[in-house]
């Protein structure tokens, strides 16, 4: 195999991630993404037993690169954590206003889905969301702050309802005034530090 040839699976599944992204899972058929990968519907059933499984396998491949993101947006801002959160949400801002932004992958997935709880995407999505405020309870809990895993959680809210508010109307200003929100709670956290006693 050449050093720049693409493994098939992971040809599918960027096929698949584009299109179920811009267009939906439901709007999108096993044949639209054999095509759009350069396959065989007989290839890609080879390496995923079903649309499910490659469903899965785009939410999947989301959750690591959505959270790195997360934590690099948040490491690149400059002063106290509740700037850096802050800049979280600055950042999903600039992201909004592209004209290819549809949203959160994970809720829309789950939107569609609703009727099904236990579908391995739906699972996936409540993992990767999981994961992403276990990370902000832990950069709380390292600040001191008091109940750290109720601030990651209304951190976590704002977030989710600034994507549902702005799919919705696609004013991306309401991501930065929830950062604003987010921010402030953050403020109010950290006033309430727990002392660090030197030794």
């Amino acid at each position: 195999m050449k050093s720049t040839e693409i493994p098939t699976r992971e040809r599918i599944v960027t096929a698949a991630s584009k299109l179920f992204y811009s267009e939906g899972i439901r709007g999108v058929s096993v044949d639209a993404v054999a095509e759009k990968a350069g396959l065989t519907k007989r290839t890609l059933y080879y390496h995923f037993a079903s649309k499910d499984d490659l469903v899965a396998a785009y939410l999947d491949a989301r959750d690591q690169p959505n959270l790195k993101l997360f934590q690099r947006w948040f490491a690149e801002a400059e002063g106290g954590v509740a700037g850096k959160v802050r800049n979280i949400f600055t950042n999903l801002a600039k992201s909004a206003r592209h004209p290819s932004w549809k949203g959160c992958g994970f809720l829309r997935t789950a939107a569609e889905l609703a009727n099904m709880p236990g579908h391995p995407a739906v699972k996936l999505g409540i993992a990767h969301k999981k994961r992403v405020e276990a990370w902000l309870t832990s950069v709380f809990a390292a600040e001191g702050t008091q109940a750290p895993e109720m601030l990651a959680r209304q951190v976590i809210l704002l977030v989710d309802g600034s994507f549902a508010v702005v799919l919705l109307n696609r004013d991306p200003s309401y991501m930065e005034t929830a950062g604003e929100a987010a921010a402030a709670l953050v403020e109010a956290a950290m006033a309430y530090a727990k002392p660090t006693i030197a030794p």
